[in-house]
């Protein structure tokens, strides 16, 4: 009879694997076949130092620095995204904006500043008092994009230091500008090619938020539940919160659309609804309107926004707006004065009930929209309410100005009824 193989014995056996460990490890492998290595007694110690390696690169591209944006509507996600994945940097997320924070910032204002300015220098004191030593400042196409230097002196006569990035300084230089700035002021040891590829990441994160909103907008005005629409809203925040790559921004993007789509809603086929246009700061940003978006949707109102970060900065192309709007417009108005007029042409000819135009005290931009937008609104037969906010603008009237345009709108909506 023949011999039946035997087992090695239990410590032979875990020689053998130890030796049979060994020599996978001992040939050489790239980073990517390391990375796949099983950890185990034999190669534990080798997986390890790679992976301090690994740590070591990425902590060499790193910044100190801590960075602060001023709070600008719902993109707080992508702006955390822009200065941990692009700059690599440390960023300061800060709390929800109290009345003290328009108060600090119009106490060190002119009086002749725009709304806007207060909002962001009272967001730059707070930002400073909770550790930032970077404020970054994105400009604008208005005043807005000179602000920086203002907000910047004042700041330092207040005793304060720390360094500004200002994405108006270099602006004739355009991207390549931008990054010396982002390099010289952030992180010097900045990836270049990773940061741009991650910028695009943010760009779609902003894409994304807006489309979400949109959805939004046009939505939760007539949610069954009160209250779920804001709560997915809420969670898809915290999902691009923690986003590092672009995957997850599109996942999360697809998961809150799903969300959305999945809440009961009771919408009458034939709503009420009113276009928002304005200023790129009042218009979208919610403690800027005294939360405009949330009051006309509690009154179960479809609403339309196109003056968003997207339509104004990323797919922004003024002269197809203004051929558009031929009617109106004869020439480039100016900072948001195309979109805004343009909105108000679309929202006409789409058939919407009614308009509102939000924009911030003092903006001359805006101002001189006013007299086209009662020609759109005469020519449409669509009512418009102006409105305008500064530091001392309360709920109490805007509430009142709001019942009672809708008020008008619903008892025109019912007349023209077949």
């Amino acid at each position: 009879m023949a011999d039946t193989p035997q087992s090695p014995a239990p410590a032979a056996h875990g020689q053998l694997a130890a030796k049979a460990a060994d020599s996978t490890v001992a040939h050489p492998l790239g980073a990517l076949e390391r990375a796949r290595v099983v950890v185990s007694p034999a190669t534990g110690r080798r997986a390890s130092l790679w992976e301090k390696r690994r740590r070591k690169r990425r902590d060499k591209h790193r910044s100190a620095k801590k960075c602060a944006f001023f709070r600008y509507c719902y993109y707080d996600p992508a702006f955390k995204y822009f200065i941990e994945q692009a700059l690599g940097a440390e960023y300061v997320a800060l709390p929800a904006s109290t009345k003290q924070t328009i108060e600090a910032g119009a106490q060190h204002s002119s009086d002749y500043v725009c709304t806007p300015f207060k909002h962001i220098l009272g967001d730059y004191i707070e930002a400073l008092d909770a550790g930032a030593d970077v404020l970054v400042q994105f400009g604008g196409p208005c005043r807005l994009g000179y602000y920086g230097e203002l907000q910047e002196r004042i700041l330092r006569d207040m005793g304060y230091e720390f360094d500004m990035l200002n994405f108006s300084v270099d602006i004739e230089e355009g991207a390549i500008g931008w990054a010396k700035q982002c390099m010289k002021v952030v992180n010097p040891n900045v990836r270049v090619g990773a940061g741009l590829l991650k910028l695009a990441s943010c760009a779609n994160m902003v894409v994304k938020l807006d489309a979400a909103r949109d959805f939004y907008l046009a939505n939760a005005g007539f949610e069954r539940e009160r209250g779920s629409f804001a709560r997915v809203w809420e969670s898809y925040l915290e999902a691009l919160r923690a986003a590092t790559a672009d995957r997850d921004v599109n996942n999360a993007y697809r998961e809150a659309m799903d969300a959305f789509r999945a809440l009961p809603i009771d919408k009458p086929a034939d709503p009420i609804r009113i276009g928002v246009v304005g200023e790129m700061f009042t218009a979208i940003d919610e403690r800027s309107n005294l939360e405009l978006d949330s009051k006309l949707l509690a009154m179960g109102v479809e609403v339309h926004r196109m003056m968003n970060l997207t339509n104004r900065w990323i797919r922004y192309n003024e002269p197809n707006l203004r051929v558009g709007a031929k009617d109106y417009i004869g020439y480039d108005m100016g900072p948001t004065s195309t979109l805004t007029i343009a909105a108000a042409v679309r929202y006409g000819r789409e058939g919407l009930d009614g308009l509102v135009h939000a924009k911030s005290a003092g903006c001359t931009p805006e101002i001189d929209c006013a007299a086209v937008l009662q020609r759109v609104a005469q020519d449409f037969e669509m009512p418009c309410l102006y409105l305008t906010f500064d530091a001392q603008t309360s709920d109490t009237g805007l509430d009142t100005r709001l019942e009672a345009f809708y008020d008008m709108l619903a008892m025109k909506k019912e007349k023209t009824r077949p």
